[in-house]
């Protein structure tokens, strides 16, 4: 009987290395793409590069792990917002499904917010970098211009145009855990029951609404303003014939208390909203079945 081949020692030396920086990595793909799905695709990239380098030439391997994903989403966003003037609807992030294992415990909960992830979209593609960088991960002004290959002065300037921005679009709404837990479970009890009053109460004066079907399911192709639109909508969502075998139920959604929605036990949408005074703010429907591989 042949012996078996011997594993190969470097390549399990590779492994590690990218294995124990994994979480840092998916975390700084998917704030910079927005996607689950594409986060996943540049760190499969990025496995391929590493597994084919020269790892006695690389002093910091997770220096160089950072550096590589930074850059593949870099390539990536140039491309998609290309594709996102063409899409079909509104266009929002991808939801994912953040539980104790999926989710960065000791990153704040808003850093993957999906009202931070909206208003992240505004930014250029290396404004977007150097944020998620400097303000979520902590790198310096210096190591983030190692990264992108720029002068450390050039980063301090794009650092400071980008926080500004985010911090003039970036709402500040109420964080409390147990105070969204409670307002998502009495949100699921009056839609459930079709109480219109009920959601009504539950919702903002000025609440938005906005769907994202990409064109492959039936959703609202502009943003519904006032309570009484929204929940209408909401409402005329859940009585469609072709979703009375859909269930909603209460999950967290990039780190804040949301609404999954399931058909048979498999995901098929998501429901984001901030929080104002008690009051639910900017809900975000997400129902393309192409942006959905998150919530498994």
């Amino acid at each position: 009987m042949d012996t078996p081949a011997p594993l190969d020692d470097s390549l399990d030396d590779s492994l590690d290395d990218y294995t124990s920086h994994r979480r840092l990595l998916f975390g700084t793909a998917y704030r910079m793409l927005g996607s689950v799905a594409d986060a996943e695709d540049v760190l499969q990239d990025a496995w391929l590069k590493w597994s084919q380098t020269d790892r006695d030439a690389v002093a910091n391997p997770r220096a160089y792990l950072v550096r590589t994903v930074t850059n593949l989403c870099l390539n990536r966003l140039t491309s998609a917002r290309a594709t996102r003037e063409s899409y079909i609807g509104e266009w929002l992030p991808e939801p994912w499904l953040t539980t104790p294992d999926s989710s960065e415990q000791t990153e704040r909960a808003d850093s993957v917010s999906m009202a931070l992830m909206v208003v992240l979209e505004s930014l250029s593609p290396v404004e977007r970098a150097v944020f998620v960088l400097r303000e979520v991960f902590g790198y310096s002004h210096a190591e983030i211009a190692t990264i992108l290959d720029r002068s450390e002065a050039a980063v301090r300037q794009t650092a400071h145009r980008a926080r500004e921005h985010v911090e003039a679009r970036r709402p500040r709404y109420d964080t409390d855990q147990e105070q969204r837990r409670a307002v998502t479970e009495r949100f699921l009890a009056a839609c459930t029951g079709g109480d219109l009053n009920a959601v009504m109460e539950l919702l903002a004066p000025d609440v938005t609404a906005w769907a994202d079907g990409g064109g492959k399911v039936t959703a609202a192709r502009r943003p519904l303003h006032g309570t009484d639109s929204v929940a209408r909508w909401l409402l005329g969502v859940l009585a469609k014939p072709e979703l009375q075998d859909v269930t909603w139920e209460h999950a967290v959604v990039n780190g804040e208390h949301s609404v999954l929605y399931r058909r048979n036990g498999e995901p098929v949408g998501a429901l984001t909203f901030d929080l104002n005074d008690g009051l639910m703010q900017n809900l975000r429907l997400q129902g393309n079945p192409d942006k959905l591989s998150g919530l498994s």
